[in-house]
């Protein structure tokens, strides 16, 4: 028996879409920024799929774009993520979903605890949310 999947992918008790917002965002052909996006969880094929590539035989490196290009499902107003887009992402963004990726999938949450360097108090912040200062 399955559980009931929900609007905007999650199955009841479960979510599986993780919505982000990029530190810089992708800049398209037309200069558009596109800074939103959302992130599935990935799939036992999601992970097992690239490594019989050549590109990631040839560069292992590449499979964090294969991976990211099966798993971020939206960003802005693209019509679809490929590769392309991943390959053109700024580094700290390339970063960041990386470290989304890997908090989502092994940790299932986007969430830090952290604490102020001035006055030591500890809380959380979802590191998936806006940039500082940015809305």
């Amino acid at each position: 028996m399955t559980a009931p999947v929900q609007p905007g992918g999650q199955v009841e008790g479960l979510c599986s879409e993780y919505p982000f917002t990029l530190p810089r965002g992708y800049v398209d052909g037309s200069g558009q920024v596109h800074r939103s996006g959302v992130m599935r969880l990935a799939t036992a094929r999601d992970e097992i799929a690239p490594q019989s590539d050549h590109r990631v035989r040839s560069n292992p490196a590449y499979l964090t774009v294969l991976l990211l290009e099966r798993t971020v499902v939206s960003l802005g107003s693209l019509p679809e993520v490929g590769g392309y887009v991943i390959e053109g992402l700024f580094a700290s963004d390339l970063a960041f979903l990386q470290d989304l990726y890997r908090r989502i999938n092994q940790e299932g949450h986007t969430e830090a605890d952290v604490s102020c360097p001035s006055c030591g108090h500890d809380f959380t912040v979802d590191v998936a949310g806006d940039a500082p200062g940015e809305r």
